[in-house]
């Protein structure tokens, strides 16, 4: 094999405008929730793109600890009820208006999502890998998918409140299964105000040590 002397040649722009492309996309990643949400479909070989991205997520052994499972059409609405019962006790203490504008809330906050996607755990039995290490390799492919969302300006968010893990659960997981919450997909409107949250310098949370 002929080893080359000279490292490829790469042009400083070239290099550069993928630097900001990448920064930008990590940037503009946002939590855009389901009440801003358009109704329109995710093209199916976006979708799949989206979660084929979610599998290259870094993963300790490869054991790949994750599934997805897809929500779309009826179980929209089914999902919209299912908050609607979980929370009935929790307003029980308002007036029946309040109440009941409350439960509707809930009933049609998913309905203009693109789709849901149930976040699942996979433990693997044959390694023993602490499960913290697991969750984070899953949490590092939700974010591959949350990175591709906002590529194709699709708003995205990770809801792991105790109704939406508890609806994943029911679908019939194994015992080295956990359901993580579901992940909200669906497009938004050209003019949603951008985020304004900031975050920390780096000077208060990097230290070089040399």
């Amino acid at each position: 094999m002929k080893i080359k002397d000279k490292p490829n040649k790469i042009k400083q722009s070239d290099s550069s405008d993928k630097l900001k492309k990448i920064s930008r996309n990590i940037r503009n990643r946002r939590s855009i929730y389901a009440d801003a949400f358009i109704k329109k479909e995710i093209p199916h070989k976006l979708l799949e793109e989206i979660l084929i991205n979610a599998t290259w997520a870094p993963n300790h052994k490869m054991t790949e600890p994750w599934r997805f499972i897809v929500f779309t059409g009826k179980y929209l609405k089914e999902y919209g009820n299912y908050m609607a019962h979980y929370y009935k006790d929790f307003y029980n203490d308002l007036s029946p208006d309040a109440q009941k504008e409350k439960l509707d809330y809930l009933r049609n906050y998913p309905l203009n999502a693109a789709c849901l996607i149930g976040i699942i755990l996979v433990q693997n039995t044959k390694i023993n890998l602490p499960e913290w290490e697991e969750i984070a390799a899953v949490a590092s492919a939700v974010q591959n998918i949350a990175l591709t969302c906002t590529d194709y300006n699709i708003g995205n968010y990770w809801s792991t409140k105790g109704v939406a893990i508890d609806y994943v659960a029911q679908f019939d997981l194994a015992e080295n299964e956990k359901s993580l919450g579901l992940l909200y997909l669906g497009y938004y409107p050209d003019d949603l105000e951008p985020s304004k949250k900031k975050r920390t310098p780096l000077s208060k949370k990097v230290i070089y040590l040399k």
